[in-house]
């Protein structure tokens, strides 16, 4: 990381804190940040403190209200993003004593000034995702030209089922290595979000797929001289891999996505259908199979917070719907003329 200078300006300062953040977080993140700073930096130019010129000590705390005004031409979710970010800023001047800095008061200012960003129920296509999956479970008896295109095929059955029987993110399920599966007890433990451990349970369904996809990969596993646990569970089958056994990317998890939603939906569909649709689609069929037990939802979908998976609530509740129509049209929705 950038040691600033005895003395920085606050555009040098950026500079070191920015290359902190780029060390300890993602790359959205550290762009999200870098875009949050470069906002920053315009609001004190227009306040007639330019970053190159003006010592990180003399930074105001008030200036943090400046970029909240500032900001009010984003979407409050994007204002609240930045001023974290800045706040993360005054956070790092403070613990490296380049400045003086009233945390506290900081912080206030933030409060009394940041939208509060309005809270989306989430949407899916749930029908057309179980139209996705009903295609990709006959995947493997597609023919097929060679060994790669078969194997991309068993790759992506078992890849969208893993999807939507588990509940897992698109970087965890690519991440995942042949030795996390417990096939015995049919569950994983992974590394999730925030570091945090977790046990991810798998279908009978998802787990027949991934075996015949890993049976199918036998003799290309066996040859890469690697032990089979610490092979990728979900591997490339491309030109460019070859004989080596690599692990896709969250951007072939994607493509993967993209591709089958196209073939079983066709062309209009793609963008509808994401990765973290399969999610809200387990969620979903957690709450309708469990009677709308939240905490069971909770656990599985491993949110931190209930309130996330509240969301969903809504989306299982076919009950609510039944009984209306029995009340005031006398028969449910699917028997009315």
């Amino acid at each position: 990381m950038t040691t600033p200078p005895p003395h920085p300006s606050i555009a040098q300062a950026m500079a070191a804190y920015l290359d902190g953040v780029m060390l300890a977080r993602s790359a959205n993140t550290a762009r999200t940040y870098r875009n949050a700073l470069q906002a920053f930096a315009h609001t004190l130019q227009a306040h007639d403190l330019p970053p190159e010129k003006t010592p990180v000590a003399d930074l105001p705390e008030d200036a943090i209200a400046w970029l909240a005004a500032d900001l009010k031409t984003l979407a409050p979710a994007t204002e609240r993003l930045y001023l974290t970010a800045a706040a993360g800023f005054y956070e790092y001047l403070a613990a490296e004593q380049l400045a003086s800095i009233n945390l506290p008061r900081v912080r206030l200012l933030i409060r009394q000034r940041a939208r509060r960003a309005g809270v989306r129920l989430p949407q899916f296509p749930r029908e057309a995702i179980e139209q996705v999956l009903a295609y990709a479970a006959h995947l493997h008896e597609q023919p097929t030209e060679h060994d790669a295109e078969r194997l991309r095929n068993l790759r992506d059955r078992a890849f969208l089922l893993t999807l939507a029987d588990t509940g897992l993110r698109v970087h965890e399920a690519c991440a995942l290595r042949r030795g996390d599966i417990d096939w015995h007890e049919s569950r994983a433990v992974i590394i999730g979000k925030g570091d945090k451990q977790a046990v991810v349970r798998f279908s009978r369904r998802a787990l027949a797929a991934l075996q015949d996809y890993l049976q199918a990969r036998n003799t290309l596993d066996g040859a890469s001289g690697r032990p089979l646990r610490a092979l990728p569970l979900f591997a490339r089958h491309d030109k460019a891999a070859g004989k080596k056994v690599l692990p896709i990317s969250t951007a072939t998890g994607r493509n993967i996505v993209a591709q089958r939603v196209r073939e079983a939906l066709g062309p209009e569909a793609v963008g509808t259908i994401t990765p973290h649709s399969f999610r809200h689609y387990f969620v979903t069929t957690v709450l309708i199979g469990s009677g709308g037990n939240l905490k069971l939802a909770q656990e599985l979908a491993r949110h931190s917070n209930i309130a996330v998976t509240q969301r969903y609530a809504h989306l299982s509740d076919d009950e609510l719907d039944r009984g209306y129509y029995r009340i005031f049209e006398g028969q449910p929705p699917d028997e009315q003329d």
